[in-house]
């Protein structure tokens, strides 16, 4: 197996180190000490294809591989961890299920400009009592005669959700033998009923906002369905296995900012 790069993955990379090291990093500890949204990363991050990185470009994104995406959340996280979780979600926990579970329809209509970065995704799973386990879920939908459903229910912890345009809300929508099943649904923020709380207060990656989101009786169109009635339990899953890479990534960018950091106070240090 080469692990080598190829050349337009060294490319990527370079990009993304430049970028993080120039544009990033100098502000990363004002973000977090002010637990401030950065709008201007976020907007240099769609212009440099990074906010959907796997998917194909008639589709708004880079049509790149996962080794690239992995690259640059590695740098971007490297510089700072909120930029890194911000451009993750977008990639991996939206644009990717949409990808690859959506219509025609939502693709050209959603997953495009969310894949340029001119509007953000968000995934709507945790609840205050549940997170992966689907069966503890609280937040249901009825499915209307029209094909549409009617949300109600909450989702807390949900990064980037003061400012997506959408988010997948996993709820249940009926049984099977005594087993809940749960459809994704594509939920718009300007739809009746949808209510965002004030941001978390979190203890680090702050500038990475999270928020509770309330559903109302929110109408959700047929056409906002994502994948099949009863198959949402399956698309959360394949969605954080995929999601998974992009929070290892994070990770190791984490790591080596404070082994870097680490190295140079050893070396000034006098004791």
């Amino acid at each position: 197996m080469n692990f080598e790069l190829t050349e337009d993955q060294q490319l990527i990379w370079q990009t993304a180190r430049d970028f993080a090291n120039k544009e990033i990093e100098p502000i990363a500890a004002e973000l977090d000490k002010e637990a401030r949204w950065p709008t201007e990363i976020v907007n240099r991050m769609a212009e440099l294809g990074f906010m959907g990185m796997a998917i194909p470009t008639e589709y708004g994104g880079s049509g790149l591989d996962n080794v690239c995406y992995a690259l640059v959340v590695e740098e971007v996280s490297r510089a700072c961890a909120s930029c890194g979780v911000i451009m993750s979600v977008n990639n991996s926990l939206f644009c990717d299920p949409v990808n690859k579970f959506g219509t025609d329809w939502q693709k050209k209509e959603i997953l495009a400009p969310t894949a340029r970065g001119e509007i953000l995704g968000a995934y709507g799973l945790t609840e205050p009592a549940s997170g992966s386990d689907a069966q503890t879920m609280k937040t249901v939908a009825e499915r209307q005669g029209d094909g549409s459903y009617v949300l109600n229910g909450s989702k807390n912890f949900i990064t980037v959700g003061p400012h997506a345009e959408h988010v997948i809300v996993f709820a249940i929508t009926g049984e099977d033998n005594g087993k809940k099943r749960h459809t994704a649904l594509i939920v718009q923020k300007d739809f009746d009923g949808y209510e965002v709380a004030p941001h978390d207060e979190k203890m680090g990656i702050k500038a990475a906002h999270s928020s509770t989101i309330f559903f109302e009786n929110v109408k959700v169109p047929k056409e906002y369905v994502l994948g099949e009635h009863g198959q949402g339990f399956k698309i959360a899953m394949n969605t954080l296995d995929g999601g998974r890479i992009g929070i290892a990534a994070q990770a190791l960018g984490i790591a080596k900012a404070a082994i870097d950091k680490a190295i140079v106070y050893a070396n000034e240090r006098h004791s």
